[in-house]
């Protein structure tokens, strides 16, 4: 039987958590922020094995004016094939309002061999609210094929697009997701984004990490660091090394 479930949080200044709501397999736990009282932390706790396939799960996280949240996750998401062969669902609803600013740091999102999943995240941000936004996808477990995964980011600043963009990998996915152009055979891939509004007049350079992860500022005060990697642990160390890098060069939070 397939599941249906939305979390919700809801985040105030003064390190306030008005509406924490747990749903199904998406436990939310308010856990010590590293920031100081002014700030709010919420860890996701996977109550049960999902998505399956069927599945329709969604986590919506509203940081109102003034407010400052992080969210991260006590383990990795495995997407995993249900009896019924359906495709999955996993939607992802962020608002961050004025002078407001959201750290989202899942962990890795590992998508199983057989599994179908289509995730979708959407990131409404006031004109200067901040916001630091990292994803990492994992293609198999070990010593396994991937199964089918399309995932959307999509970032609006003051109700105009900043960033669209889809990626799709798996059998059911569009040829050459595999090839040189592509992943190279990695089995790692994710992003960074980092949106401040005191990288729009001294935005960073375009620059190379190592030699499979590049920095892009996006402009308007974004900048994205995109990078594929042999595993998990590798693809984690690129992308810490990028935001420590640009917080050194402008603190973000």
């Amino acid at each position: 039987m397939s599941i249906r479930a939305t979390a919700r949080i809801v985040a105030a200044p003064g390190g306030r958590l008005p509406l924490l709501e747990s749903d199904g397999p998406l436990a939310l736990r308010r856990t010590r922020a590293a920031d100081g009282p002014d700030s709010s932390r919420v860890t996701v706790v996977g109550a049960m094995s999902a998505p399956l396939g069927g599945d329709r799960l969604a986590i919506e996280a509203e940081v109102l004016d003034g407010a400052r949240l992080t969210v991260d996750a006590a383990a990795a998401t495995v997407a995993l094939p249900g009896r019924t062969g359906e495709t999955a669902r996993y939607d992802v609803r962020l608002r961050v309002g004025a002078d407001a600013e959201l750290h989202w740091l899942p962990e890795q999102l590992i998508s199983a061999g057989g599994s179908d999943l289509r995730m979708n995240t959407r990131v409404e941000l006031a004109p200067d609210a901040r916001l630091v936004l990292r994803e990492e996808q994992v293609l198999g477990r070990h010593g396994e094929e991937p199964g089918t995964l399309f995932s959307r980011l999509t970032v609006h600043r003051a109700g105009r697009p900043l960033l669209d963009q889809e990626l799709a990998y798996g059998p059911g996915a569009p040829g050459g997701w595999d090839g040189g152009a592509v992943l190279g055979g990695h089995r790692a891939v994710g992003q960074l984004l980092v949106v401040d509004e005191r990288f729009a007049d001294t935005p960073p350079r375009p620059r190379l990490f190592g030699e499979t992860a590049v920095l892009t500022p996006l402009g308007d005060g974004a900048v994205l660091v995109t990078a594929v990697a042999t595993d998990a642990r590798a693809l984690r160390g690129v992308l810490d090394r990028a935001l420590h890098d640009l917080r050194a060069g402008a603190p973000v939070g």
